[in-house]
């Protein structure tokens, strides 16, 4: 892995960070060019810093190279019976192409997931989707589980959780 900082964004940070995850997030979905900004990332110091979600980026001499973050789980998916758990859904992990394929996500993710025990939280859950190169083997590496696949000939939107402790 590069010589980078982990850490929580700071508030003097949002503004580049909410920037590097809107061009990434555009850049893998080019549908999402004239979306309006995520919820999420228009209430940023809301979602993140103060209420029960996390975030955290990776530096390399001050530049901004990868970023992670979690936030409640919202239930928005009916299949899924997340009610009787806390559970966070991981969020925005996005690592700039000359940092990849460098063990910088699995750190970065290894740190959220550290926070996310010391909150108690019981499960992790993301969705991911085929066509993002490698991602459903990643998120397996990292102890994973496929627990729903969407029959969508489009998005297939893959379900996955990690139970904790």
């Amino acid at each position: 892995m590069p010589n980078c900082t982990l850490q929580p964004v700071a508030r003097d940070a949002i503004a580049e960070v909410v920037a590097f995850v809107d061009s990434a997030r555009r850049e893998l979905f080019p549908m999402l060019a004239n979306a309006p900004l995520p919820r999420d990332l228009a209430q940023f110091a809301e979602t993140y810093l103060d209420g029960a979600g996390c975030f955290l980026e990776a530096r390399d001499d001050g530049q901004l190279v990868a970023v992670i973050g979690y936030l409640p789980y919202d239930h928005r998916f009916a299949q899924l019976d997340y009610r009787a758990r806390r559970v966070v859904e991981v969020v925005r992990l996005f690592v700039s192409p000359a940092y990849r394929r460098h063990g910088l996500a699995a750190a970065l993710f290894a740190a959220l997931r550290e926070r996310a025990e010391q909150a108690g939280v019981d499960c992790l859950y993301l969705h991911t989707h085929p066509f993002l190169p490698g991602a459903i083997a990643f998120w397996q590496r990292q102890g994973f589980a496929v627990v729903d696949v969407e029959q969508d000939p489009v998005w297939q939107t893959t379900h996955m959780q990690l139970r904790l402790g």
